[in-house]
């Protein structure tokens, strides 16, 4: 079994942790009221995403999200929440050094440079990975970001058991491209899913918010095509894919959390399919660190 097959199997144990974990890092985490970013790169962006999303919908401020690339480091923010699997990721570092007083960093190994650039450390060893392709990391960070929001991952976490037994939605022989959609919080974790099939499988993807769908996107959808949506879905968009020949896939009675398993596990297939090494993509590394 690859590490990545492994990681994925842990999850549901692991968002558990990190829900307890929670609570003893309240400091840490964003108040009510704070205008709020959170930066990352790659997964820890899409995580970012999701977090923001659901943090402006719970009302506890303005939450805005960034690839560490593009963050507008002078805007006056209350608290800046840097999510890092490695802790060396240039992007992520630079945003540290200028952040200050100001910054929080969910991390994975802490024998690495952002523990000693933020003022407050949220270390998650525990979730840390072998394999290069993120996907316990990431969703346990999300799981203690919700759980400090104030909600109960337990229901989650049993989805996420389930998630691991469910059949495939997909044919990994028999299909030709996803298109992975989702609405508020979910679109980071459609954006997420796309991510895990091109690095693990360098397999045909795309993401966008479902709504969105429509205003060109499914002009790609066709027999052999599938869109794969999560969360809530848009009045008649299955309809309208289906319309075209593509498959629509949605799992309505799974945290999207715990879909996103699902989509994973489609990604580790689609591997081993084409034969390919998920643990091993092309042209990537761990972290990138940048001269």
């Amino acid at each position: 079994m690859s590490y990545v097959a492994e990681e994925i199997v842990s999850q549901p144990d692991l968002w558990l942790r990190a829900a307890d974990a929670a609570g003893g890092v309240t400091a840490a985490l964003p108040r009510p009221g704070e205008r709020v970013a959170v930066v990352g790169c790659g997964t820890s962006w899409f995580m970012a995403m999701a977090y923001a999303a659901l943090r402006e919908a719970s009302g506890q401020g303005e939450t805005d999200a960034f690839a560490g690339s593009e963050f507008p480091i002078a805007r006056p923010y209350d608290r800046i929440v840097a999510i890092t699997r490695s802790g060396t990721t240039t992007e992520v570092l630079d945003i540290l050094k200028a952040a200050g007083a100001r910054s929080t960093v969910l991390v994975g190994d802490v024998d690495t440079p952002a523990v000693t650039l933020a003022r407050d450390v949220v270390a998650l060893p525990w979730a840390d990975e072998r394999s290069v392709v993120q996907t316990r990391f990431a969703t346990s960070a999300l799981a203690l970001l919700r759980a400090g929001l104030g909600e109960d991952l337990s229901s989650a976490a049993a989805d996420a058991r389930r998630a691991l037994e469910l059949p495939l939605p997909l044919d990994p022989a028999a299909i030709e491209q996803v298109t992975f959609v989702g609405r508020g919080w979910t679109n980071g974790l459609a954006q997420e899913a796309a991510l895990k099939c091109r690095e693990a499988a360098a397999f045909w993807t795309e993401a966008y918010p479902a709504m969105d769908y429509r205003h060109g996107p499914i002009s790609i959808s066709t027999t052999g095509r599938a869109v794969w949506a999560f969360g809530e879905v848009p009045a008649g968009l299955r309809g309208d894919v289906e319309a075209t020949g593509a498959r629509f896939v949605h799992e309505p009675g799974l945290d999207p959390m715990a879909h996103l398993i699902v989509a994973q596990r489609f990604a580790v297939a689609l591997a081993e399919h084409k034969g390919l090494n998920p643990d091993a993509p092309r042209h990537l590394s761990r972290s990138v660190i940048l001269p």
